[in-house]
């Protein structure tokens, strides 16, 4: 996951991770923040919040930033800025296109 991610940012509490946000991005057009982690510990302190602000500041104004959400966080989402898409397909893993 790590080694084909192209923009990874952390938070650190001394020398423990504690947070981290994953993405795959061109930098210009689309960034898919894929994974967003806080240690349960660390929640609830603005830390994902800052995992995204600094995701952001990495790729141009002209890139949209995507993610997929857990249903209960949709209303976290939202009040962060972000606007719900009803535009997206999924194929599941193991499933093949259909021919």
């Amino acid at each position: 996951m790590l080694d084909n991610s192209n923009l990874i940012v952390t938070a650190w509490d001394s020398s423990k991770l504690v947070g981290v946000a994953r993405s795959v991005t061109d930098f210009h057009y689309c960034c898919y923040l894929s994974d967003l982690a806080v240690d349960e510990e660390y929640q609830r302190l603005g830390i994902g919040k800052q995992l995204q602000i600094q995701t952001q500041a990495k790729i141009q104004s002209t890139c949209k930033l995507f993610l997929i959400a857990a249903p209960s966080a949709n209303k976290y989402y939202e009040q962060l800025g972000y606007t719900r898409n009803e535009r997206c397909w999924v194929l599941e893993r193991g499933r093949k296109i259909i021919t």
